[in-house]
């Protein structure tokens, strides 16, 4: 039985050659993955800082038509205007605001 074990061949010996290579490759997989991270991130930050540039103002002047008898308006409409102001996030001018600590309360069982 010992002699069976001995030339079995069909096992998997873990050596420290593969030990080395999959450390390897583990490590240059996160250094990946987080290279990609800072890449979308910072693709997302532009696609943000365009939309905050978009100037969505506008403005609409009314019109009117009188009668030609009398000199009343038949019909008119009025104009309208709304002017963009800046956000608090527009060109990346974002600050985190957080609150100061609180303690916590007393726990109660009920």
């Amino acid at each position: 039985m010992i002699k069976a074990l001995l030339n079995d061949e069909a096992g998997f010996i873990i050596s420290a050659e593969l030990v080395l290579v999959a450390t390897l490759l583990v490590i240059g997989l996160i250094v990946g993955l987080s290279s990609i991270q800072h890449a979308v991130v910072a693709e997302l930050n532009d696609v943000g800082d365009a939309i905050g540039e978009v100037n969505q103002s506008y403005m609409y002047t009314g019109f009117s038509a009188d009668k030609l008898i009398g000199g009343q308006p038949k019909a008119y409409t009025r104009g309208s205007q709304f002017v963009d102001q800046q956000d608090d996030c527009d060109n990346d001018q974002c600050d985190l605001a957080c609150d100061v600590p609180m303690a916590e309360g007393k726990k109660s069982f009920n």
